[in-house]
């Protein structure tokens, strides 16, 4: 159905892409995987014709076909599903379905068919939101959801996916594997782009492999595939045996420390309760300690971080900061007090991706907090983020590069690098490796567990619940808004959080 033939690519420097090849068969789902920088998403950028290749060709069930714009792309039946998402904030659900192809009765657009055409998807994917809502309102997994069902309502023959279930919980992931099984039996051809080995495993037919724009692996059928042997492809020989199986840590291990402010005393919830989300919750995160919360969507987990950061305020009971402090009013007053707000979200909320990363790193400290004072020296400001660059391991030039520029991995690091130069004593986590390989994971897991080591309090939401389980010290579960459960120690394991949070209750 979907051929890329020896695929090259450069933006005026090194070969992002160097003869990648890719064939998809109709009817089948097939495994897109490379780190980050492998040149995934410059190859997907090409199949949906925003970025026009130097050499290669792309074949259409046999013919070649050329586009010159995204638009060319969608009209011949290619939908791509991006992992930064875009979608237009200020306008509500429906009219981000149909952007330029509102159904019509007459001349005039017809809300009521939009609304009858995207009901069924949506119930599909299990989004259940208001077509009236404005996207702004919608929580990052919703607006997940949304794009995907924004693709599937054009009815592809290719369907791309680029890191679909980074923000999803299990039941969404679960109803979207479903509906990718229904495109397999009506033979769409889909591409299935992912960090997430195991999902991988037991959806996709085939599987190809980029390491520095090249083919390492090209069209491997599942059955010849091990966790392994991708990984190994991905990283090289020299990594893939220090990284191993998901990449993630022991909680044991990590002798690193970041130079953070050490936390004086424990962080306390005592009794809190916030109307229609939590009920009488209480819990202590000491310092050197990564705590993480767990539930399915609507538990109350993502509620504790945003009472923590002071985005809203409890009904009842205390949020205390370490030293006894309550959690001010409002999140620069939050970051004041030395709490620190790392989101997966980083085109979003993360970073200024058409700003330097010298501007990115310090913009928490010089810009939010003014703790440099009203004169700012940008060659200060420059020596500063060069530290971090080095100190976080961010693949760059230099510190002009634009963010942008950077991959997903190292735009995380960079994420991270902004809170750190504040020097928070708190870290509140949401998700904080969402889209990156596994290389650059471990790495972000080697940060978080150095910041602990200094002396912070760290506390993280994650919709991946081998991190959880591989690097936080303590998870809490949360169910219908009250405490379910503290698994610590040989009760931690990723089958005992998911069977919690969905059971109510510890496996025996």
């Amino acid at each position: 159905m979907l051929e890329a033939r020896a695929i090259g690519k450069s933006y005026g420097g090194p070969l992002v892409l160097a003869g990648a090849n890719l064939t998809v068969r109709a009817g089948s789902v097939h495994a897109l995987l490379g780190q980050n920088g492998a040149g995934k998403s410059t190859l997907v950028k090409v199949i949906a014709g925003v970025v026009q290749p130097d050499a290669g060709e792309l074949l259409l069930s046999g013919e070649p076909v050329h586009f010159s714009s995204a638009a060319d792309a969608i009209r011949a039946g290619i939908s791509v599903v991006s992992q930064e998402l875009n979608l237009f904030e200020d306008l509500d659900v429906l009219a981000n379905l149909y952007p330029l192809r509102e159904p019509r009765r007459g001349p005039f657009i017809s809300r009521r068919e939009m609304d009858a055409q995207a009901r069924p998807v949506l119930a599909e994917l299990g989004l259940k939101v208001d077509g009236r809502t404005l996207v702004r309102e919608l929580s990052l997994a919703q607006r997940q959801l949304l794009e995907i069902a924004r693709a599937l309502l054009t009815r592809p023959r290719v369907l791309v996916l680029d890191e679909p279930t980074s923000a999803l919980e299990s039941a969404s992931t679960e109803n979207l594997f479903a509906i990718l099984r229904v495109l397999r039996e009506r033979e769409v051809a889909v591409v299935f782009v992912s960090h997430m080995l195991e999902e991988v495993m037991s959806l996709c037919d085939e599987l190809t492999v980029l390491r520095d724009g090249r083919p390492v692996i090209t069209a491997m059928s599942r059955e010849q595939a091990t966790i392994e042997t991708l990984v190994q492809a991905m990283l090289g020989d020299e990594h893939a045996g220090r990284l191993g199986r998901g990449a993630v840590p022991r909680r044991d291990g990590g002798t690193g420390r970041l130079p953070v402010r050490s936390a004086r005393g424990e962080l306390a919830f005592e009794g809190v309760s916030l109307e229609g989300r939590l009920r009488d919750v209480s819990l202590r995160a000491a310092p050197g300690e990564i705590v993480g919360l767990a539930g399915v969507a609507g538990s109350g987990h993502m509620a504790v971080l945003e009472l923590l950061a002071g985005i809203c305020r409890p009904d009842a009971g205390r949020v205390l900061l370490p030293g006894g402090r309550r959690v001010p009013r409002g999140l620069r007053a939050a970051i004041g007090a030395g709490v620190a707000l790392v989101t997966g979200d980083r085109r979003r909320l993360g970073l200024m991706l058409d700003k330097s990363i010298w501007e990115n790193a310090t913009e928490v400290r010089s810009v939010s907090l003014a703790a440099d004072g009203l004169l700012v020296r940008a060659a200060r400001l420059r020596t500063r983020a060069r530290e971090h660059v080095r100190r976080l391991g961010i693949r760059a030039t230099s510190v002009e590069e634009r963010a942008g520029a950077l991959s997903g991995g190292n735009q995380q690091k960079l994420v991270f690098a902004k809170w750190l130069d504040a020097n928070p004593s708190v870290f509140l986590l949401d998700d904080p490796t969402r889209g990156v390989d596994v290389g650059a994971k471990a790495e972000m897991h080697g940060l978080i567990r150095a910041a602990a080591n200094g002396g912070a309090v760290v506390v993280m939401c994650s919709t991946e619940l081998p991190e959880l389980a591989g690097l936080c010290d303590r998870v809490v579960v949360l169910r219908h808004g009250e405490l379910c459960a503290e698994l610590a120690g040989d009760a931690l394991s990723e089958h005992s959080i998911a069977t919690t949070m969905h059971a109510g209750a510890q496996p025996v």
